[in-house]
């Protein structure tokens, strides 16, 4: 290999931190919200709340396990980087994004925290920005390296909820 050429990566072609999508969504949100249209949501009070904080904590479960099976294999959940073994046990047996669905949950809670409804609405917007740039990266460099491992774990198991 010439001095020019670099290595080919092991790792899903992700070139933007997906936790940022919600981020961004969420300041975007809060603008629209405050300085053009706002979008109060109908629910107020201590239910408000209690729904904001069922969300939020499902939504950091949802991180924590996934967290803790990434630890447990000895594995990086930045996407980018080498996935040496595919994750099918635990959290991993029901959504084969609990990272990316923890996010929309966290966001949604919230949204429903600060009554903004242009929040939660935009969940699945965000769901789909995260999709469009890492989801499908993910997927295609899961299938190149893993094959039919990959292809099986991925017709049984679902990519969102």
């Amino acid at each position: 290999m010439s001095s020019g050429e670099s290595e080919p990566s092991d790792g899903a072609a992700v070139r933007f931190p997906p936790p940022f999508v919600p981020l961004i969504a969420l300041a975007l949100a809060a603008l629209v919200h405050w300085l053009v249209w706002p979008l109060p949501l109908p629910v107020a009070g201590a239910l408000r709340y209690g729904i904001a904080a069922l969300l939020i904590a499902v939504s950091l479960a949802l991180m924590a396990a996934a967290f803790g099976l990434f630890r447990r294999t000895g594995q990086d959940p930045e996407p980018w980087k080498s996935t040496p073994e595919i994750i099918s046990t635990g959290i991993y047996r029901f959504t084969r994004n609990p990272m990316y669905v923890s996010l929309g949950l966290l966001q949604a809670g919230i949204g429903v925290a600060l009554a903004n409804g242009w929040v939660v609405v935009g969940v699945p917007a965000v769901w789909g920005v995260i999709y469009w740039i890492a989801i499908r990266h993910e997927e295609a460099y899961l299938e190149r390296k893993f094959g039919s491992t990959y292809t099986d774990y991925k017709a049984s198991v679902r990519r969102w909820l």
